[in-house]
């Protein structure tokens, strides 16, 4: 995707720091979020069993639940414990055909799950062996692995803690998870 260049690109980064001055308050003058996390986030998937094989076995989240799907019979929701009392979860529609998963306004550029050292060396371990393609340490970001479920997911798993973006602390409550 061409990226702006020029004169483009510096009204890019001086509309980006006047966004900054304008909406971005210091830690001790935000005001308390209304949210007390995320519940759950919710994809399609193309099939069940592919993608409880990826996530449970490559991953290392345990699938925690799995029923139909209240607003599609014969639909299967699932779900996977990612951490923090968090879930990533997945539906199945079958006999719909759905498209591809594609960049474009609204959906995903990528979910970052954090991710311990030793969590992520598994996973890049298990991902290595089995031959699935994945970005990152090769274009040197050594905390961020870059890749695609069975679905088209674009997933990140960053070996970072919570709160923290590129080595700063941006949240002040922070887990070990």
């Amino acid at each position: 995707m061409p990226q702006p260049e020029g004169a483009a690109l510096e009204a890019v980064r001086a509309r980006r720091e006047e966004l900054r001055q304008r909406y971005l308050r210091a830690p001790d003058d935000r005001p308390v979020t209304s949210a007390h996390g995320v519940h759950h986030v919710a994809f399609i998937c193309r099939d069940v069993e592919e993608t409880i094989r990826f996530y449970q076995e490559f991953l290392g989240f345990p699938l925690v639940e799995i029923v139909e799907n209240r607003d599609y019979r014969g639909s299967t929701h699932f779900f996977f414990d990612i951490g923090n009392n968090n879930l990533l979860g997945f539906f199945d529609f079958p006999g719909h055909e759905h498209p591809a998963a594609t960049e474009t306004i609204g959906g995903v550029q990528h979910l970052a799950l954090s991710v311990d050292a030793q969590h992520y060396a598994a996973a890049r371990k298990k991902l290595d062996e089995a031959g699935v393609e994945y970005a990152g340490p090769d274009r040197g970001v050594e905390e961020s692995l870059y890749l695609h479920d069975p679905n088209g997911v674009p997933l990140e798993l960053y070996r970072e803690r919570l709160g923290i973006f590129n080595g700063e602390q941006i949240l002040d409550t922070l887990t070990d998870d």
